[in-house]
């Protein structure tokens, strides 16, 4: 049977996501890292500053992502639905260990905007939760399939030679085309078109502002 958390459980474990997620080298992965045996070719500087800025996107995407579960989870069901969230948000720590990780490798490191898109994230999960389950779940749905096209292009972005950050991101998108179907088989709904054209312009706005910074 499984124990009901009170508010300050409930607290403790937000504060602890919030550290793993913000905090540099923070998050630990509990799966292994899918480059773990892949060796990468030649990258010479310029490449790197490519793979850097393609995989620092990414790690905001996953930073973004985390926020919006967490939002979620203060408003939203503790239900059947919130499990199915929670586990999804905790297969996200190791996404946000893995870009981390490369992002180290790359001699590069995380984005310094991390804190405003949280903050922005937590806002939009917490409101749709407190609206209702199947426009929590919708949400998460269309964001995912939004990193999904987003991956898409990070991947195609990368150099020749980077094999490692490039499986990580096939990793992640596989996971992340997994997380949107269950959230759509729990009774999440399809947003419409006009929406998802908003949802792809902030990712838009997002990536750009972290390319480099």
């Amino acid at each position: 049977m499984d124990r009901q958390h009170s508010c300050s459980d409930r607290m403790i474990h937000q504060f602890d996501t919030i550290l793993r997620t913000l905090v540099p080298h923070a998050a630990s992965a509990q799966r292994s890292n899918p480059a773990e045996k892949v060796a990468d070719g030649p990258l010479d500087g310029q490449e790197r500053r490519l793979s850097s800025g393609a995989m620092r996107i990414s790690h905001t995407g996953e930073v973004c992502v985390q926020a919006l579960y967490q939002g979620q989870s203060v408003t939203g069901s503790h239900g059947q639905a919130g499990k199915q969230m929670a586990q999804s948000a905790l297969e996200k720590i190791d996404h946000l260990a893995w870009c981390d990780e490369r992002l180290a490798q790359l001699q590069s490191r995380t984005s310094y905007l991390n804190p405003l898109f949280y903050v922005a994230s937590f806002g939009i999960g917490a409101a749709t939760g407190a609206v209702s389950d199947r426009i929590s779940l919708g949400a998460i749905a269309a964001t995912q399939e939004e990193v999904g096209k987003q991956l898409e292009t990070q991947q195609t972005a990368l150099p020749a030679g980077d094999h490692r950050s490039r499986a990580i991101l096939r990793k992640i998108a596989v996971d992340d085309a997994h997380h949107a179907q269950l959230a759509l088989e729990a009774g999440g709904i399809r947003f419409p078109t006009p929406v998802k054209w908003g949802m792809r312009l902030a990712a838009k706005v997002m990536s750009k502002s972290v390319y480099n910074l």
